[in-house]
């Protein structure tokens, strides 16, 4: 049996002993659920696909169709669900009869091609094998003869879908690869506490505006944003457990997360460019600046409604290089940390956060710009409805425009500029502030050793 959120699917037939024995009937046929009935929560896959497919006189909701293509993947390949699809259609609508019925085919044909539309518009990594679009093409051949209007139709979807692939190719080629595996050069950066300013640049000489800052961040973030796809998260969410005989059919597939991934990259970047930028300073004043500084541009995120730069900024100053300089922490104001760290606090399943976003969600969609629409924080929800649920507005949220001019020199830096790993920091921050025990003192001659060839 195949699991789909309540509620989103009023149409969806009950699934009934020898159901999907049966011939496929036209519409939800009978024991359907309709929109004043109980809802249901799981049918059989064959079930499901069926009330997936249009005829003359019925359509799925919008959102029965998203929930059903985004986690139907788990289970069945999507070529297999498009023939299966084309299937149930040729059999219901007797396309494989000659002469068509033309009457008939032209109240059901706009509803297949809306289908298949929204199909190709919110998924169309699935048609990049060429398969699926030959699928597409010899299908919509047999409806086609009926109406010249479905010639067009399809040229107009497959000229889309062949943009928007074109798009995401070459957004992939050009996202920069970053990596938490900082060159040796970059940790031996450590070694500028000694040498002049001008040595390394630093994000206050680059920009030393919070809100610029926070602005710039954001168009980082929705960039990526924009390129991931609701599946990849369906995909990233998969337990694959060998000895579990219940795993996906779909499961042995290579994962298509590129995008996500790419994500998570950025995101474990950015926690470590803000700790590097602040165990690099030589001095606890110049240090306790860096903090400050990034107090407020993570301030300025959660105004803006970037709550992923926000969780990554945090993320960086809670690090232990960072948090154990302690003599640093004394001479910054920290108060709207602590209060923006309360916001982010996970426990009770990230409440606090959770509350924000309500109200940010909200703000959104009562909102007149783009401006006010920014709100978004990518975690993983407990179970497949909260995906399907969140996943929904994150498609909304993936549409919209970054309201802030690009500032290349702010952009350039943060996709840039050298980043320590994580010994980098530990003997940065070693050596901005002792060692208090034994154990970093053990580990700060270790480090020296390794990373700066000292003994």
């Amino acid at each position: 049996m195949f699991t789909t959120p309540s509620g989103f699917s009023p149409h969806l037939a009950c699934a009934e002993p020898g159901e999907d024995e049966e011939t496929p009937q036209e519409g939800p046929g009978p024991g359907a659920c309709l929109a004043d009935g109980p809802p249901i929560t799981s049918a059989s896959l064959d079930t499901l696909i069926q009330n997936l497919v249009p005829t003359a006189d019925y359509y799925p909701e919008k959102a029965y169709v998203f929930t059903f293509l985004l986690s139907a993947r788990l289970f069945i390949p999507p070529l297999e669900l498009l023939s299966r699809v084309c299937e149930l259609c040729i059999k219901q609508q007797q396309l494989d009869q000659s002469p068509l019925d033309t009457a008939k085919v032209r109240k059901f044909g706009p509803k297949i091609l809306q289908l298949l539309t929204e199909w190709t518009e919110t998924f169309p990594t699935d048609f990049r094998d060429e398969t699926m679009v030959g699928h597409l093409k010899d299908f919509i051949h047999r409806i086609a003869p009926c109406d010249e209007a479905y010639w067009k139709t399809m040229n107009q979807m497959l000229q889309k879908l062949s943009q928007r692939l074109a798009l995401m190719s070459k957004g992939e080629e050009s996202i920069v690869k970053v990596s938490l595996n900082a060159s040796s050069i970059s940790d031996k950066l450590v070694a500028f506490k000694t040498k002049p300013p001008p040595i390394q640049k630093d994000i206050l000489s680059i920009c030393n505006d919070p809100y610029t800052l926070a602005q710039q961040l954001t168009h980082v973030e929705l960039e990526h944003l924009s390129r991931i796809g609701p599946e990849e998260f369906v995909q990233a969410f998969v337990q694959k457990d060998p000895l579990d005989g219940t795993q996906p059919c779909f499961s042995d597939q290579k994962k298509k997360t590129s995008n996500l991934e790419a994500y998570v990259r950025w995101f474990n970047r950015l926690c470590y460019l803000v700790a590097t930028e602040i165990c690099m300073p030589a001095k606890k004043k110049q240090r306790a600046q860096v903090i400050e500084f990034f107090i407020d541009v993570a301030r300025e995120c959660f105004n803006i409604g970037n709550f992923n730069s926000l969780m990554a900024i945090i993320s960086g100053m809670n690090m232990t290089p960072v948090s154990r300089l302690k003599k640093t922490w004394s001479k910054a104001k920290t108060a709207k940390f602590f209060i923006l760290e309360h916001q982010m606090d996970p426990t009770g399943n990230f409440y606090n956060y959770r509350t924000a976003l309500r109200g940010a969600a909200h703000r959104s969609r009562t909102a007149n710009s783009n401006r006010e629409k920014l709100s978004w924080f990518v975690y993983k929800p407990s179970h497949g409805v909260q995906i399907a649920f969140y996943l929904l507005f994150f498609m909304t949220w993936k549409q919209v425009e970054c309201p802030f001019e690009e500032d290349q020199a702010i952009l350039h830096y943060l996709h840039t500029a050298p980043i320590f790993s994580e010994d980098g920091l530990y003997l940065a921050s070693y050596e901005s502030e002792s060692p208090e025990n034994q154990v970093e003192k053990d580990r700060w001659k270790a480090l020296r050793s390794n990373v700066l060839g000292k003994t």
